[in-house]
């Protein structure tokens, strides 16, 4: 039972606001959606910073319920996945976590390094470019939310790939919104 007081240790130092792990579906995104709304609004966040981070999870969960595999090396669980909102002095730090196949990795990496390597005035010349080009994969993504998450946090985005299996890799995303007025 102490791995319930190491987890819960672990939140507190890591200001976690909003943690959940497991099963991903347009229901339970609106359930999380609301949850993090509510934190926020009983902080008291500034409106305008709380529509960047609203705009960033929405972002981050849709992805994770569009392009995350069925995958998971301990049980059945369909879409598992993890998605977490942090509160510090100076920012929101929102993070997420799922599998992808393999065949994914290099497509998005170099889509992300690509988003990454952009200023601001890049960045909405790509989001321009993506909406005017319409190149949308067989799911429904053509990398706008990656460059809106990029656009709306003012920072790079910051991912990983951990192996999982020969077929699999978990992508671990972290996008970082200052609270400060700009």
């Amino acid at each position: 039972m102490k791995y319930i007081y190491d987890l819960h240790k672990t939140m507190l130092a890591r200001n976690l606001i909003l943690v959940y792990e497991g099963e991903f579906t347009q229901e339970i995104t609106k359930s999380v959606l609301a949850m993090a709304e509510r934190n926020m609004d009983s902080m008291g966040e500034e409106s305008s910073i709380k529509r960047k981070v609203f705009n960033v999870m929405v972002e981050c969960l849709q992805n994770i319920v569009k392009h995350g595999e069925d995958f998971n090396p301990f049980n059945e669980k369909k879409n598992s996945a993890v998605f977490m909102i942090g509160k510090q002095e100076t920012e929101y730090i929102i993070t997420s976590g799922n599998p992808v196949n393999e065949e994914t990795v290099p497509k998005l990496r170099e889509k992300l390094e690509r988003i990454n390597s952009l200023d601001k005035d890049g960045l909405k010349k790509l989001y321009k470019e993506i909406i005017k080009n319409a190149d949308l994969s067989e799911k429904g993504g053509a990398g706008l939310g990656f460059v809106d998450m990029a656009r709306k946090s003012g920072q790079p985005l910051q991912f990983d790939f951990e192996k999982m299996d020969d077929n699999h890799y978990f992508f671990s995303l972290k996008t970082t919104i200052s609270r400060e007025q700009a």
